[in-house]
């Protein structure tokens, strides 16, 4: 920690919301001569790299200016009145439950600038597609930032058009139909999130998260925190996305360039779990009682069903798309961090968090190598990359192979990497749930995740076997002009592993900063 003053550490905080969309708009602006060079194309993705880069910056030193003694508390804080006859406020401020996810935002939105950078995906003006990247992050910032609720509503939503614009226009096949489904589900379960957030803001008097979380529930009567919790968690589960409202989540993955799918596993599916702990949890903790069973059941049901998803894809025949495969292997990871949510005890929502946080790294490094295996043999399907012509990396790409290793054992949970610590926390939270809810039920429910485990070591091993293994196409004599990891995609991938391999073996640098936060979130805002 480094003495910042609270008006830079204010400062910071609202430089990282805002600065990605005046960058946006500076995108789109004619370069001036000297930055022209002789490709106006690249200048404007140099542009989008440095504005990230800067973000970033802004993140680590603010990271670096957190009071690390005292994670619950809210620092950097920034409230100003924005619409008194509504009571809505300009609220900003970040504890130990938002500062982590607001830096992996910011180092995944900079490691997919920094990629595209040398390899931007084929479609329209590099300049829509840099503001577009811009005003994502910022809206994806925003939502972990802001304390109000409404403006976490529109922070919310903010993220859905450049998302569908970046499927729709840089996508693959079927990217059209894809970016619809994609926007048409979220809408829907935004409206009905709204219509959650109004009868909470209008019945307590207040849009102000922090006093809410601080009330507990005490000014608002069980069935309206029933009724709350439903309408919000259905906007919440959409985006998270839970089974059976994953639909939307495959097709959207495969159809989407490189970097769209990073930051979307990435980070965007971390905005409905975040909503499910900054919000459901401390404001409405009766109805939230009330629906942690069924959210449970949800939760392990998806562990199955997105793990027997990925087999079937996994399996010779099956004509399996690996982005594909490995969209629906989000659905079964998220479902782990439901569980933890559901659970409403300190070590089942520190497990969900820490999931979150691993879940971004190491899907987001795999949704790259993938982007990489695409690049190389125009294709994802499984069938070819394994086929008698296939990838075979160990042979022909072997770093690239490794990294794929890598990523498949860190994301099925082996100890000593990222993926463990969230799983274990999650099904141990679920061992022993908050009182009032049936112990029984929630032993089924980790019996059935301990399934799931074991069905994700099966599928991804399924996947390293038959991408990385084998012989190549032609022999040592005359190898196959494969090119193995370059130099760009060293650096973008490179702080991934490293990070799943700190989190895996110092998971108090994680677990230190959320715990405080989410005892005082569960007590009701008491320290």
């Amino acid at each position: 920690m480094i003495d910042i003053s609270p008006s830079v550490m204010q400062f910071l905080l609202a430089f990282i919301v805002v600065g990605p969309l005046l960058g946006a708009a500076a995108a789109l602006l004619p370069a001036p001569p000297g930055l022209k060079g002789k490709n106006p194309d690249q200048a404007v993705l140099r542009h989008g790299v440095t504005v990230t880069a800067a973000i970033l910056i802004a993140a680590v030193v603010l990271t670096l200016g957190f009071d690390h003694d005292h994670p619950s508390k809210m620092q950097a804080t920034t409230d100003i009145s924005w619409i008194p006859a509504l009571d809505v406020r300009i609220h900003l401020g970040i504890d130990g439950i938002s500062l982590p996810l607001l830096v992996l935002t910011a180092l995944l939105t900079f490691l997919c600038a920094l990629y595209s950078y040398s390899k931007m995906p084929a479609g329209p003006s590099p300049k829509a597609f840099v503001a577009l990247l811009l005003v994502l992050e910022s809206g994806t910032l925003a939502t972990f930032a802001v304390l109000d609720l409404l403006l976490f509503f529109l922070a919310f939503e903010m993220v859905l058009i450049p998302m569908y614009f970046l499927i729709a226009r840089w996508g693959g096949d079927q990217r059209q139909p894809a970016a619809w489904r994609f926007i048409l589900y979220t809408l829907l379960g935004s409206v009905v999130m709204l219509l959650g957030l109004l009868l909470i803001g209008l019945q307590s008097g207040t849009f102000d998260m922090v006093a809410l979380a601080t009330d507990n529930g005490r000014g608002l009567t069980t069935s309206v925190q029933v009724i709350a919790v439903l309408a919000i968690g259905l906007g919440l589960a959409v985006k998270t996305p839970m089974w059976p409202l994953h639909s939307w989540l495959p097709d959207a993955h495969t159809a989407a360039p490189t970097v769209g799918s990073v930051l979307l596993a990435g980070v965007l599916l971390k905005m409905g779990t975040y909503g499910f702990v900054r919000i459901a949890l401390p404001i409405a903790p009766d109805g939230m009682r009330t629906f942690a069973p069924y959210l449970a059941a949800f939760a392990v049901v998806g562990i199955i069903y997105g793990s027997l998803a990925c087999l079937a894809l996994a399996r010779k025949g099956a004509k399996g798309d690996l982005k594909r495969l490995i969209a629906y292997s989000s659905v079964g990871h998220m479902g782990f961090v439901l569980l933890g949510i559901a659970s409403m005890t300190p070590t089942g929502v520190n497990g969900a968090l820490f999931a979150n946080i691993a879940h971004g790294l190491i899907t987001g490094l795999l949704f790259f190598l993938v982007g990489a295996l695409k690049d190389r043999y125009g294709t994802a399907d499984l069938d070819t990359l394994a086929g008698a012509t296939g990838a075979a990396l160990y042979g022909r790409a072997p770093r690239l192979g490794g990294l794929l290793a890598f990523a498949a054992v860190a994301s099925l949970g082996l100890p000593g990497l990222a993926g463990f610590w969230g799983e274990m926390l999650t099904m141990f939270g679920a061992f022993d749930p908050a009182e009032g809810l049936s112990r029984p039920a929630f032993l089924t429910f980790m019996a059935i995740a301990g399934v799931g485990t074991l069905l994700t070591a099966a599928y991804l091993l399924v996947v390293v076997r038959r991408v990385c293994m084998g012989v190549p196409e032609r022999q040592a004599a005359e190898p196959a002009a494969i090119a193995d990891v370059q130099g760009y995609e060293f650096a973008a991938w490179t702080p991934l592993v490293a990070l799943t391999v700190l989190a895996g073996l110092w998971p108090a640098v994680l677990l230190g900063l959320t715990d405080p936060a989410v005892q005082k979130l569960l007590a009701g805002g008491k320290s």
